[in-house]
């Protein structure tokens, strides 16, 4: 029987990295990251290895975070989403408004990506202050 590595693993090579990905007590704008070597501070701890201190600090205002979502292409990933009737229903009614009132005709699969890029840039940009964590933590 295969093991979770094999079940789970990238069937595409993985795009390039851009940047260290920071945590959710990271800045908003974690572009101007310490060179690796770099004195992160004498109360910071030291980053493990491959990985970049960040100094942290209070997010001024939120930074738009680019983010494009896949669009259409062949996807090598799937996953299951349950809905229920009534998200189903407000999904597809969206995407007949977007059709009419717009001239987009989009699927849901594409909606569904669109909405997880603007969920990932938001969280980037604005950490624990992010919708997402907002409405997490709400229940």
């Amino acid at each position: 029987m295969p093991g979770a590595d094999e079940l789970f693993r990238l069937t595409a090579p993985s795009p390039p990295a851009r940047g260290p990905v920071a945590g959710p007590a990271a800045p908003p704008a974690a572009e101007h990251a310490a060179e690796p070597g770099a004195d992160p501070g004498a109360d910071a701890p030291a980053p493990p290895s491959g990985e970049v201190a960040v100094p942290v600090q209070a997010p001024a205002a939120p930074v738009p975070v680019v983010r494009r979502p896949t669009g259409r292409q062949r996807h090598d990933s799937k996953i299951t989403v349950y809905v229920s009737a009534d998200e189903l229903l407000e999904l597809e009614r969206l995407r007949l408004a977007l059709r009419a009132e717009h001239g987009l005709a989009v699927d849901r699969g594409r909606l569904v990506r669109e909405a997880v890029a603007h969920m990932l840039a938001e969280y980037e940009a604005r950490g624990e202050h992010s919708l997402l964590v907002r409405r997490l933590s709400d229940g």
